[in-house]
């Protein structure tokens, strides 16, 4: 019996987003985008989980609170918490319509976040755990791109920022052009994500046991 191949992302997936109007960029974010991230994600979930000796919970974007605007880019979620991620450090998988992104987070909602931030930058200094030297730093989820890992001024304000402002958050990871080989594979696309996420795995250390050692609301 022939065994089933795992689909990655490919133009079908990667067009939804040059669709303008919102319901109809909605209707295909559902039908064509969120059924390949959860394939994805569940395959991704079960070996992250193995690896940290945590259980992880897959989490795909609703984009809930959007009423008028179409999205630009969405992302699959793998957090510690079954009931959400944005409140927690988490790990994404996503794509915008030019690139896939793989990526450490800890959003704007993570009310750990200035305080994971602060140990950051105590630990810059010393490479933050030997971080690979192609890995990029946004402090936007809603902007693609960032600083690079070599630019450790720039690495610096990123993550200063993330004490200072109320809206910053601390995204660490990297992109892949649409057109790499890699992206529609679904196999090297785990094998791609898993690399970049496991090379983060000091920043998910740091902002892990900070998120544990807070008080249960």
């Amino acid at each position: 019996m022939k065994s089933l191949t795992l689909a990655g992302l490919g133009p079908e997936q990667f067009e939804v987003f040059s669709i303008q109007d919102f319901q109809p960029c909605m209707d295909a974010l559902v039908s064509r985008v969120r059924p390949r991230l959860e394939s994805l994600g569940a395959v991704l979930r079960d070996r992250l989980s193995v690896h940290l000796g945590e259980t992880l919970h897959l989490h795909v974007a609703r984009h809930a609170r959007r009423t008028v605007n179409p999205p630009r880019d969405t992302w699959l979620a793998l957090s510690p918490e079954a009931r959400g991620y944005k409140a927690h450090p988490h790990f994404q998988l996503g794509l915008w319509g030019t690139h896939v992104f793989a990526q450490f987070a800890l959003i704007y909602e993570a009310p750990s976040r200035p305080a994971v931030a602060r140990r950051l930058l105590e630990r810059l200094d010393a490479g933050v755990g030997g971080l690979a030297s192609d890995l990029r730093w946004s402090g936007d989820h809603t902007q693609p791109g960032g600083v690079s890992q070599c630019d450790l001024a720039g690495v610096r304000q990123v993550v200063h920022r993330a004490v200072e402002v109320r809206k910053a958050e601390l995204l660490c990871g990297r992109d892949l052009d649409r057109h790499d080989s890699r992206v529609v594979d679904g196999e090297a696309l785990v094998e791609w994500t898993m690399d970049t996420w496991l090379e983060t795995l000091p920043l998910w250390a740091i902002a892990r046991s900070i998120d544990l050692d807070r008080p249960a609301r």
